[in-house]
């Protein structure tokens, strides 16, 4: 026999042998090949739900495909998280009084190396405890010199063929950070703010003007314009006029654009091009100036600083000395008050906004004019790109013919849609961060400004003509290396077997959040150096919200950590907030009763390989999840399920003969053909489901199957044969049992690797299976369509009839389960075959055939598969309708609790929703089953 299932016992012997032994290893000596890149995670973070999720996904995909024999590789890594890590290091050097200034760029680097090679290993650790696959040995970290050597090698490349350039451009600025951050790190919060109704006087008839309203006055500094809709004719007459800017006396002009919505507020809008993203393409239309008012800090300037579209400095200007070094939140509070002064505030109106804020910081984002390195999206290259059917194309139009063409695809495929509109409103890409961590630009510049981009300072010097030269300071974006991924990780610009061999990759698993910050730069990257896409297939997943839908942050609560829930670890306290709303610290009494009711034996360990199957049956198309403890729960009680039934296998076949002689007679019963038959329906609905990225349909088979099928009729029907068979048909039986095992074992390896791993060591010399070292290693099944027996299918289905109508009678007469009945079947010569299975099915001291039922009035008959069944039994009415009578006693006491709870003042209102539809439904049940009693015992009375 097993020993009692302990998941931390197995997860960690397994994985460490897995390892030990190279499992991970792709194998060139197979044909075909599967390979698989994981979306590189943050080296500062650890594992969210989010992760166990996709990385469930594909590494399932990854055992399934070394199952099916093909050259399987895994490539793991993580990114250096440029913003994020920079912050965790200078928070720590904050704590001891220190600043990276404090050090120099040389020493605040060495700081953060120190930590990422103490700290940074977490996240991929906890990957190894969530049964990962991958093979470490190819790790790789996107700061590694290796990917630095390639980074550099890309970015001068792409500055030689013309598509990248330095320029002056609006960018989102982080005044906290210092730095420009891409749109993925900026979130865009709901607040309650003010729309500001500003009246702006014309120039030569100042009593008169326009009332444009606004949501940040402190921008009206730099406005360029006012504009109004084209065919708005309350303004028709005041375009090209001019306007007294408020506060300043510049004179701007009213303009006509369609941005403007002349049925929005008061149809005329501030243009502030150096400050608005939207304003900035308004601006560039009309060819306006730009006019930044902010210092890098946000901060307002002394003196406002003027460019054109072009980047070329134009004559600054003095802005009013009462608002120059004001933060810009205080000089908002200043022009307000001045606006009132004067008369030109028309009113004040509050309104919800959106702001768009740093997901590292929480400060507000401030579109900013700064000189960044942008890479062109539309331009064509100059040349040095590799023969394919994507040479001369722009980025853009690279990135747009992959999927196009179907070279890549999106699954599922409405996510195509999205991917387009993004890529047909692309704009160049910024690339340059104002940071210390990150792959250093390289270029310098002399001292006359001019700019010398190569791969070292020695190739910039020699391209100069001149030493001296100093390097750019700003590093790239995170995206630009993880970007490179695809062929950065297989020895590009190198020829290697592994470039050959795993590009494209066959599937890259991803969220819909990076479509374009990721998946589509990925897809221009690759395509402009190899000629190749990166991967063939784009899966997208959804988001893993709580059990209520909503998004898993810290400033909710509702953050599980996936190793926590595998080992049980601060799991109640979470699950008790959750479920019953008690989350003040003040609760804390209640949570520890509650925590000691919903687990009386003690903490759950729900381990690995339960939670793998909760997110493979949650992972449906495209569909984001709510996560439910009890799904998990259940899932943990699947993996006993599968245990026991494999601990009564071994212990009915370990030292029997189960058929391994081929020699010997077999006799396979219909309930045998019956199970090898669903076995063959249920590796061909498997396989289909893991070749269309169908891990819920996968789970739903599965689950079926061993459950159902398996553990709850087939294993109760070999226990018959086994004790009433004679010796052929015991062998038989025992081969079916450790056989079908044995296969369902290899069937559920990929969602479930470490039990599986376990029991399959020990059933496969049971079953005569080749022996591979190892479950990863062995062969996928194959359906067998020759197996699937008709008439089996039918006969038990007939048993099923039957058991249900008997289990049903026994219902009606009020047995209980400890009495055994004799069943009585006229007409039903066709079911003999099934009569031996029924007493063991619907608890019977024996089924029976007979020509004809007796005459009993009171007998209840059922009808099934052209039948009659009766249970011939003598009732002490008496003894029963007391048994009754107590439990109806029970049931009322239970409906007449719930159905005060339920009508409390205010608990339906108040009480989270959840709850109440719970307790609505133990209501319908308890209604339910009092009614069954009271009919019972009014048929006793009869």
């Amino acid at each position: 026999m097993l020993d009692k299932y302990n998941p931390a016992e197995i997860e960690s012997k397994h994985y460490r042998n897995w390892e030990e032994q190279g499992r991970f290893r792709p194998d060139f000596s197979r044909s075909g090949a599967f390979s698989i890149q994981l979306p590189p995670p943050n080296v500062t973070g650890t594992l969210h739900m989010g992760h166990a999720f996709n990385q469930t996904i594909m590494d399932g995909l990854a055992r399934y495909y070394r199952m099916k024999g093909r050259n399987t590789c895994w490539i793991p890594g993580t990114d250096h998280a440029g913003i994020a890590t920079q912050i965790v290091v200078e928070r720590q050097l904050a704590e001891q009084g220190v600043s990276r200034r404090d050090l120099g760029r040389d020493g605040f680097l060495q700081k953060v190396w120190d930590w990422k090679n103490l700290s940074g290993g977490t996240i991929t650790e906890q990957m190894r405890r969530m049964g990962c696959s991958a093979d470490w040995e190819r790790e790789y970290f996107t700061m590694d010199d290796t990917r630095a050597q390639t980074v550099t090698e890309v970015f001068v490349r792409l500055f030689e063929q013309g598509l990248i350039y330095r320029g002056k451009r609006l960018v989102n600025w982080d005044p906290v950070l210092g730095t420009a951050v891409s749109d993925l790190e900026v979130e865009s919060v709901e607040e309650q703010g003010s729309m500001w109704h500003i009246r702006y006087p014309l120039a030569d008839n100042p009593s008169d003007g326009l009332i444009v309203a606004t949501t940040r006055p402190e921008t009206l500094l730099g406005d360029v314009a006012v504009a109004v809709h084209p065919e708005d004719e309350r303004y028709a007459a005041l375009i090209g006029k001019e306007l007294l800017l408020p506060l300043t006396g510049r004179r701007i002009p009213v303009i006509a654009d369609e941005y403007v919505e002349k049925d929005f507020g008061t149809g005329c809008v501030k243009i502030t091009p150096a400050h608005d993203f939207n304003d900035y393409e308004v601006g560039k239309r009309h060819d306006t100036a730009l006019i930044n008012v902010f210092d890098l800090t946000a901060k307002v300037l002394a003196e406002a600083e003027v460019f054109d579209f072009k980047g070329r400095a134009q004559s600054g200007f003095r802005l009013p000395e009462s608002y120059a070094g004001l933060d810009r939140f205080a000089a908002r509070k200043q022009i307000v008050a001045d606006l009132e002064a004067q008369g030109l505030l028309a009113e004040t109106k509050p309104h919800t906004l959106m702001t768009p804020k740093g997901d590292r910081t929480g400060s507000v984002i401030e579109p900013m004019l700064t000189s960044q390195w942008f890479v062109a999206m539309n331009a064509k290259p100059a040349g040095g790109e590799p023969q394919s059917a994507f040479q001369g194309m722009s980025l853009a139009e690279k990135a747009k013919y992959a999927v196009d063409s179907g070279q890549v695809k999106f699954v599922p495929e409405n996510w195509v849609n999205t991917y387009n509109q993004w890529m047909n409103n692309i704009q160049d890409w910024c690339i340059s961060r104002q940071l210390w961590w990150g792959h250093r630009i390289p270029a310098w510049y002399d001292s006359d400004g001019r700019v010398y981009v190569a791969r070292s300072r020695a190739e910039a010097e020699k391209l100069a003509g001149k030493s001296g030269l100093t390097r750019d300071e700003d590093v790239l974006d995170t995206w630009f290396s993880s970007a490179l991924v695809p062929f950065s990780t297989l020895g590009w610009p190198s020829e290697t077997p592994e470039l050959e061999a795993f590009l494209p990759s066959s599937v890259l698993v991803t969220g819909y959040e990076i479509i374009f910050f990721w998946v589509a730069r990925m897809i221009m990257m690759t395509t402009h150096f190899t000629g190749k896409v990166p991967f063939h297939d784009v899966y997208i997943h959804g988001m893993v919200r709580d059990h209520e839908g909503r998004k898993m942050s810290k400033s909710e609560g509702n953050v599980i950590d996936p190793v926590d829930l595998i080992d049980g670890i601060g799991l109640p306290e979470l699950l008790v907030k959750r479920t019953t709303g008690l989350r003040r610290p003040e609760k804390a009494p209640q949570v520890k009763k509650a925590t000691e009711k919903l687990f009386p034996e003690g903490i759950p360990v729900f381990g690995t390989d339960a939670l793998r199957f909760t997110m493979a049956s949650y992972a449906s198309l495209g569909r984001s999840i709510n996560f439910d403890f009890k799904r998990a729960e259940g899932y943990r009680n699947f993996c006993n399920k599968l245990w026991n039934a494999t601990n009564f296998v071994l212990m009915n076949t370990e030292t029997h003969d189960c058929g391994q002689d081929e020699t010997q007679p077999l006799a396979y019963t219909f309930a045998d053909q019956w199970i090898i038959g669903r076995l063959q329906q249920t590796e061909a609905a498997v396989t289909e489901a893991f070749d269309t990225y169908r891990f819920d349909l996968a789970a739903q088979a599965l689950y079926e199957f061993v459950w159902n099928d398996f553990c709850d009729w087939y294993i109760e029907l070999a226990k018959v044969q086994l004790q009433t068979g004679c010796p052929t048909t015991q062998r038989t039986t025992r081969r079916t049992l450790v056989r079908v095992l044995e296969v369902m074992l290899r069937l559920l390896h990929p969602i479930m690797p470490f039990i599986t791993e376990e029991l399959w060591q020990t059933v496969a010399p049971l079953a005569n299976a080749k022996h591979t070292g190892s479950i990863m290693q062995a062969e996928w099944p194959a359906a067998d369509q020759e197996k699937i027996v008709p008439a089996a299918f039918e006969k038990m289905a007939a048993l099923k009839d039957l058991t249900e109508e008997v289990r049903k009678l026994r219902g009606e007469m009020g047995l209980a389960p400890g009495i055994k009945a004799p069943l009585l079947v006229e007409g039903g010569s066709g079911l003999a075959d099934c009569l031996k299975y029924l007493p063991a099915l619907a608890r019977l001291s024996e089924a029976k055939l007979t020509d004809k039922l007796p005459e009993d009035g009171d007998a209840p008959v059922a009808v099934c598969q052209n039948a009659r069944l009766m249970l011939k039994v003598e009732i002490d009415k008496a003894a029963e309708t007391a048994r009754l009578g107590k439990e109806a006693e029970k049931l009322q006491k239970a409906l007449d609790k719930l159905n005060a709870k339920l009508a409390k003042p205010g608990y339906t209102d108040k009480a989270p929703a959840h709850l109440v539809e719970k307790d609505k439904a133990d209501l319908a049940e308890l209604q339910d089953k009092m009614a069954k009693v009271a009919a019972q015992l009014a048929k006793l009375k009869e």
